[in-house]
């Protein structure tokens, strides 16, 4: 998923003749999971059908306040779209339309919309050459920019007058990857590697049988997206799990038993500034794997266990600038515990939840938790759902490795 998927996005169209790659941009968009809205102003649609980008976008094209020939039409709340919006992006804009920007001119739908939002704006500039190095354009620009606007450069190249100079619109595929790393850029964990494990291991005992437990994965997967969002690059080394997850930034190892987790934390651990384990690692593994299917015979079967290696325990021995975090799903005197592990494996932070509170541990859609850090500082957190409690993980983490 691209940092755009999820995120709700205006696109203003205005009355250029770039106003024709708006398809391909809208498609674009879409294909990243964005959820799109077209506003376009009056003249825009000489360039380009609203019922093309309507069809592009899956959403009403909107252009004026209000159907003047249908007197049950309902007002387009311009308020309403500029809050929608996480980002908004006007593209083309015609010099006319910046002059209006920059001035506070309001007179078509998308400019109310514009002035009414509270989201990051960016702008894709489109005009001829004569237009776009005139002094008055060039002090819309600088305005909008003093306003915190943010400006996707034109580009150099034959314009719809013939000439051949700069002004062009920047390519549909240009103008996305510019917002992408523009957002990327500003997240607070951009340029950061992030190890994180998920989900149970299963310990075979013969070709069809093996030890494992209840977890689902559910609580991993959410903290490796959560870190993905904010810009980091995560590597999930995920034990047996259903769960899915489709992210640019996060790359899936899939392991069975503890021994191959363990190889595979190792394998990327030096080269990671914070490690999550939040693996439900199998303690013990049977001692002798039988290579055929075990016969039912006797009412009793002896197994003979041994541990498995501690990951945890054997990433604290070698941490060196890694913030190393583990979990704790406790029954009993879960604080002391939790404390004496945090201890014990020489880590940064512990997150622990307790199978005693109803909603938390595996298998749920929810949790509840305390972190404790390495100063022994304890913060409880609500049940939640375990996508908001994966943000806590991670912005908790953020203030932690800025003190």
């Amino acid at each position: 998923m691209s940092v755009l998927g999820g995120k709700k996005i205006i696109l203003g169209i205005t009355a250029g003749i770039a106003a024709y790659k708006t398809a391909s941009l809208v498609r674009l968009l879409i294909k990243l999971d964005a959820e799109v809205k077209v506003i376009m102003t009056p003249a825009s649609k000489d360039f380009i059908t609203p019922l093309t980008l309507s069809t592009l976008s899956k959403n009403p094209v909107h252009s004026t306040f209000y159907d003047k020939e249908d007197e049950n039409e309902l007002w387009n709340n311009h308020v309403d779209l500029g809050l929608w919006a996480d980002y908004m992006l006007i593209a083309p804009a015609t010099a006319n339309t910046l002059s209006k920007m920059a001035n506070g001119s309001c007179d078509n739908l998308l400019l109310a919309t514009y002035l009414s939002a509270k989201c990051p704006i960016y702008f894709a500039p489109a005009m001829d050459l004569d237009m776009y190095i005139h002094p008055s354009t060039k002090n819309s620009l600088e305005k909008l920019k003093s306003f915190g606007n943010i400006i996707i450069p034109a580009t150099s190249g034959e314009l719809a007058s013939g000439l051949v100079g700069e002004g062009r619109m920047a390519e549909p595929e240009d103008i996305v990857s510019f917002i992408q790393n523009d957002i990327l850029s500003q997240l607070p964990l951009k340029g950061k590697k992030l190890l994180l494990t998920a989900g149970p291991t299963y310990e075979a005992i013969d070709p069809v049988r093996f030890i494992g437990n209840h977890s689902s994965g559910k609580m991993g997967f959410a903290i490796a997206e959560a870190a993905a969002n904010l810009g980091a690059e995560v590597y999930l080394i995920s034990g047996p799990s259903h769960q899915k997850i489709k992210h640019s930034l996060v790359k899936r190892i899939d392991v069975i038993s503890a021994e191959e987790m363990y190889i595979a934390a190792h394998t990327y651990f030096n080269d990671v500034d914070i490690a999550i384990l939040s693996a439900a690692v199998a303690d013990y593994k049977p001692k002798n794997v039988v290579t055929q299917k075990i016969k039912k015979k006797d009412t009793t079967l002896n197994i003979e266990l041994v541990a498995t290696k501690d990951i945890l325990a054997s990433l604290g021995k070698i941490k060196k600038h890694q913030f190393l975090v583990g979990f704790a799903l406790e029954t009993n005197n879960e604080i002391e515990n939790a404390k004496n592990k945090l201890k014990r494996k020489n880590l940064d932070a512990i997150v622990l939840n307790s199978l005693q509170d109803k909603g938390a541990g595996f298998a749920t859609d929810t949790n509840k938790i305390t972190i404790i850090d390495k100063n022994l500082n304890q913060k409880s957190f609500e049940l939640k759902s375990k996508i908001e409690v994966a943000k806590d993980i991670i912005n908790e983490i953020i203030i932690k490795i800025k003190e």
